[in-house]
């Protein structure tokens, strides 16, 4: 997986001439496995957070939770605990290299033990929360939409639409982009919410997963 730096290609709104721009800027100088913190501190381990598509503990082609997060353990990670239930899991070691193979490995695993044969995508704790900071939903009233998403792209995507950007049935709104995620919103029309991640795989033409903003806030909270 490609180090590519954090950048916004469309900002939310200023709350003040230089705020927002100055935080994104600053971010931007970081890569995704390098955070603002870690950049200046010697790590003598680390965490990542893996996100599979389609993956729900203990369903058809899918693990148990111990089952995934021995998975993990068995491939090299120091500690690995699943969050939640839709394939998210947080693991420890010490370098970006080992993470990359520890992921491989897990993943290989998985396949042979429960069939699954899904894509992983997988993002420094650091980057999140620094992702997190910069608040990227912040001029969207909560009340206004179904769910604020954020979608974790096929590296393989390396060419992303202009914005704005938005389903034909108005029920999807691709508000911004870094150079790995889509940050958007998805609204009823009628009684069926938008999907984000089958808007966003039929344009692209690649495997996406994603996760409902609060998800990713709440992983924060509790392991970066």
């Amino acid at each position: 997986m490609s180090h590519s730096r954090l950048r916004l290609l469309a900002l939310p709104e200023a709350t003040s001439p230089t705020s927002n721009e100055d935080r994104y800027a600053k971010v931007a100088q970081t890569k995704r496995g390098e955070s603002i913190s870690s950049a200046v501190r010697i790590r003598t381990d680390m965490k990542y957070a893996a996100f599979f598509r389609n993956l729900n503990l203990g369903r058809t082609n899918c693990p148990t939770k111990t089952q995934f997060e021995v998975a993990f353990t068995a491939a090299g990670a120091e500690s690995a605990s699943s969050f939640l239930t839709n394939g998210t899991l947080v693991f420890s070691v010490n370098s970006s290299t080992r993470a990359r193979k520890v992921l491989a490995l897990a993943c290989q695993a998985l396949q042979a033990e429960c069939g699954l044969k899904e894509p992983a995508y997988m993002r420094d704790l650091d980057y999140l929360a620094d992702l997190v900071a910069l608040d990227p939903f912040a001029s969207v009233e909560r009340s206004s939409v179904f769910e604020r998403c954020v979608s974790f792209l096929h590296p393989e995507s390396v060419t992303l639409p202009a914005l704005p950007l938005e389903s034909k049935r108005r029920d999807v709104e691709v508000l911004r982009f870094t150079d790995s995620e889509a940050l958007s919103v998805s609204r009823k029309v009628g009684n069926t919410p938008g999907s984000p991640n089958a808007f966003l795989e039929k344009l692209l033409g690649s495997p996406v997963t994603t996760r409902n903003w609060n998800t990713v806030v709440r992983l924060v909270e509790k392991y970066a």
